[in-house]
């Protein structure tokens, strides 16, 4: 079992507060909040549809902000604070980004690169690896997911 901080379940909660934004927008409900230090530097929620952009997860919305904000596309010493598990496209780019820690709420069993499916974050055959922990605010998130999918399901 992980011990979280009052911190982490600070940013987590904003995350799961960002997912809620993408979920009333249409938008599969997944946010993103990434950290320096005890600052929060960028935010992100899901945004596919709206941008009409297939990149445009929360965690890559995030890291897009960060770079800009930071004016560099290293992001070395960051936490990476997201809702579900990243996908294979958003791992890569926390890996190119060198994000240090990636904390995701719940587990993605069809596409996560988190480790559950593939191991992308945490891979030897990479030049960076993010330190990799899940499970905060994980029955919140999940239950956020699911009832979003039985709504659309429904329709």
């Amino acid at each position: 079992m992980n011990d979280f901080t009052e911190l982490d379940e600070h940013y987590m909660q904003r995350a799961f507060e960002l997912a809620e934004i993408a979920k009333e927008k249409g938008e599969v409900p997944v946010g993103a909040v990434l950290v320096k230090g005890d600052e929060i530097i960028a935010e992100g929620f899901n945004q596919p549809i709206l941008g009409n952009d297939p990149t445009a997860h929360a965690e890559v919305v995030a890291l897009r902000e960060a770079g800009k904000s930071l004016e560099n596309y290293r992001l070395v010493g960051t936490t990476l604070y997201v809702t579900l598990e990243p996908c294979a496209m958003c791992a890569m780019a926390l890996v190119h980004a060198r994000v240090e820690r990636v904390v995701y709420a719940t587990e993605d069993p069809r596409t996560g690169a988190g480790g559950s499916v593939l191991n992308v974050l945490n891979n030897d055959a990479f030049n960076h690896r993010c330190d990799v922990v899940s499970g905060l605010l994980k029955e919140q998130c999940s239950s956020q997911l699911k009832a979003f999918f039985k709504a659309k399901r429904s329709k």
